[in-house]
């Protein structure tokens, strides 16, 4: 079988000067051409191979997936893919070796590497001699995945099959590459990579947007389903008892607490894992589970974080531009085009533009109070007409934000700066304690969003409140009607084994500064938003392999 004979890599005996497993230094980066000998060559080193030697053909072997077949009377024309690339390598078939064959199949070919007749698209062809398909399509059904347009919102409902489309293993490749550039980036940098966990016991964020975890009924074989149960009284007397942790516990909506109490130890920490939100919204910028880049580190200085989100987004925007990404990415969009899709286009020079944006670095700063200034500004002088009146007690809305990225960063991001404290999470260190408050600033935090032009906020961060009693103030104040009263917080600085009525069980996060702590800051980096930014997809769930929203958990 010649499937078995790719696998075991056994030696070809060819007519013609064989390419078994070379590829050049371009393609394997440091690897030697001998070290290569046992890899299988892809799709994309055999389109960048010409001949060896200047020979008229070329004796190789390569496995894929077939995307397209065009049977004619003396011939048949297969286009090959493998997710090395977004293009495909065409390959001519007799009639006789093209039969079975369909869309879908996985095939294995050997033959010879000849040039292509002038005019043709790709320079060169693969003329098979041999050919095994490795698994089939059931041809008594259609392909789900055709060549003709096919809408996102179909294409999200069968996302273990979307995975195969040239731009779904171009998305998948260029994940795989921003992970490798990130833990490269926090190595060189004397980062600790830890692992936090996906069940916690507070809502970090303090939104109520947090999934609970519960245990399965019965661990018996699901049967049909028994329709609504009535709970009895005795029930719902015991139902803290039959709870599989004994408290309500969670699925998490950041690593950050969890990262903080490595900071009494080691400096600097990261992390990069799923977070979940149970926020019933279906925009565009929105899943209920994503990605999540989060660090933690030593400091005072509020800047010196920014500047290291920025050093960090530009490292990885110059990594990305030593390779081929921008170029498949156009092509892979054409395509898409080319079949007349909905989605919104966004062209070549504009997606150029976003990357040398990220590139540049030196991004502006704007305080929170200055921004709401320019809008307010704005909306007054009949230059902008907002849906949202700016408010500087409501936030900034999506238009807001547009707005300040757009007219400060000039197709640069931006750093929105000292955003009020009543509006933020209740561990952000305040600035009127820190002496930086200016006079005539109400209550500020020391924290920063970074908006992104077109997408807007894509990191978030700030310096910790790395004080015992600020802190449980700080909880008081954003339990909205609900905390405990004085004598009970204050009784916190000895004791032990109070929620702080916030719902949640952060005893154990009191105890960090309890126990001794540090002043110190981090940030958080929605990854699947920032992949979305740099591939011009429009909506977040179309770079997320699996993507799970309101409504929807499909696989």
């Amino acid at each position: 079988m010649l499937w078995r004979f790719l696998r075991h890599q056994r030696p070809l005996q060819p007519r013609q000067p064989c390419y078994r497993f070379r590829q050049s230094p371009e393609i394997l980066g440091q690897r030697s051409l001998s070290s290569a000998r046992n890899i299988l060559p892809t799709v994309a080193s055999l389109l960048a191979l010409r001949t060896i030697d200047n020979q008229e053909a070329t004796a190789v072997h390569i496995a894929g997936s077939v995307r397209t077949i065009r049977k004619q009377k003396l011939r048949a024309f297969l286009e090959i893919g493998d997710g090395s690339t977004v293009h495909g390598l065409q390959a001519l078939l007799s009639p006789d070796q093209a039969q079975g064959l369909s869309t879908g199949d996985l095939v294995a070919i050997r033959g010879l590497w000849r040039p292509s007749p002038p005019g043709k698209e790709q320079t060169h062809e693969l003329h098979a001699e041999e050919i095994e398909i490795i698994g089939n399509a059931d041809p008594e059904t259609t392909y789900p995945i055709q060549k003709k347009f096919q809408t996102p919102e179909f294409l999200r409902t069968i996302p273990h099959l979307r995975l195969r489309l040239p731009l779904q293993t171009l998305v998948a490749r260029l994940r795989s590459e921003l992970d490798f550039l990130l833990a490269q980036f926090f190595r060189d940098r004397g980062f600790l990579r830890v692992q936090t966990p996906a069940i916690t016991s507070s809502d970090c964020e303090g939104a109520g947007e947090a999934f609970s975890v519960t245990a399965k009924a019965s661990s018996s074989c699901p049967g049909p389903d028994p329709g609504p149960v009535q709970t009895s009284k005795l029930e719902k007397l015991t139902k803290e008892e039959e709870l599989f942790f004994r408290k309500s516990k969670y699925l998490t909506v950041s690593a950050q607490l969890h990262l903080e109490a490595y900071m009494h130890e080691h400096p600097k920490v990261w992390t990069f894992a799923p977070t979940f939100r149970a926020e019933k919204s279906d925009t565009p910028r929105h899943v209920s589970e994503f990605w999540m880049l989060e660090a933690e580190f030593r400091t005072h200085d509020l800047e010196e974080i920014m500047g290291f989100v920025e050093d960090m987004i530009v490292s990885l925007v110059r990594g990305l531009g030593t390779s081929s990404f921008l170029e498949e990415l156009m092509i892979a969009r054409r395509s898409w085009e080319s079949s007349k899709g909905t989605e919104p286009s966004i062209d070549k020079d504009l997606l150029s533009s976003r990357w040398e944006g990220l590139k540049r670095g030196s991004w502006p700063r704007i305080t929170y109070t200055d921004a709401m200034q320019l809008l307010q500004d704005s909306g007054r002088s009949g230059e902008s007409d907002f849906i949202h009146r700016p408010n500087w007690k409501s936030g900034m809305h999506l238009e807001h934000e547009r707005y300040v990225a757009a007219t400060v960063g000039r197709g640069k991001p931006v750093f929105v700066t000292n955003y009020p404290r009543a509006i933020k999470p209740f561990y952000m260190l305040p600035n009127a304690r820190t002496g930086r408050q200016t006079v005539g600033t109400p209550d500020t935090a020391a924290c920063f969003d970074l908006l992104l032009p077109e997408l807007c906020e894509v990191v978030g961060g700030s310096l910790r409140e790395h004080r015992l009693q600020p802190l449980i103030t700080s909880m008081q104040r954003q339990n909205k009607g609900q905390a405990a009263d004085a004598q009970g917080a204050m009784s916190e600085l000895t004791g032990r084994s109070t929620s702080l009525g916030m719902g949640n069980n952060l005893d154990w996060y009191l105890d960090l500064r309890r126990f001794g702590s540090v002043p110190h800051g981090g940030f958080g980096l929605g990854f699947d938003r920032l992949l979305s930014y740099l591939t011009g997809i429009h909506n977040i769930k179309d770079v997320i392999p699996w993507p799970r929203h309101y409504g929807r958990c499909d696989c």
